[in-house]
């Protein structure tokens, strides 16, 4: 089951190291640690940009995988390869299942946000006014939920929604 990793730098092998260390230590079961050594090993291979391995070990994570909080981010995960691959409606439905598990990850509602974004000025490329402004006031909705998670981050979204005029001023 161990991932060979081909780019195997200092922090990566320390990281494995003491994942390994710890989760000898630590009371917990033979699924937990088999689900975290998909994980890591998913985590892995999308650092090195292969995305179908990744995807592979991410969903071999979820189906031993049962605490909703390490389900969170391994859907999250998800989701970033798949908006990485263009496959935003896809990717959505995995920022969206994160968040239902763990409503306090701002990077997802940032993601979410950064689609509709997206989307927003496409729409806006092809003169589609109303489904640029409805895409945009999505983007500001979830912008507004992940400054409030982490007020210090998304710099430029804080700037997107002040200039635009979108700012909520109730935080």
């Amino acid at each position: 089951m161990p991932r060979l990793q081909k780019n195997d730098n200092f922090i990566d092998k320390t990281f494995t190291i003491l994942a390994d260390i710890i989760l000898k230590i630590l009371p917990t079961s033979k699924e937990e640690k088999q689900a975290f050594y998909y994980y890591r090993d998913g985590m892995s291979a999308q650092s090195e940009g292969e995305y179908a391995e990744a995807l592979e070990y991410y969903y071999e994570a979820l189906l031993l995988e049962e605490d909703p909080y390490d389900r969170s981010y391994i859907l999250y995960n998800i989701g970033l390869i798949y908006a990485s691959n263009g496959e935003h409606i896809k990717a959505l439905e995995y920022y969206h299942q994160a968040l239902e598990l763990n409503s306090k990850l701002p990077q997802a509602l940032n993601n979410i946000a950064v689609i509709y974004h997206y989307q927003g000025i496409k729409a806006a490329n092809q003169n589609k006014i109303n489904t640029s402004k409805s895409m945009f006031s999505k983007a500001a909705i979830y912008w507004e939920q992940a400054i409030s998670l982490a007020p210090n981050n998304y710099i430029e979204a804080q700037n997107w929604l002040k200039t635009t005029g979108r700012i909520n001023t109730k935080q």
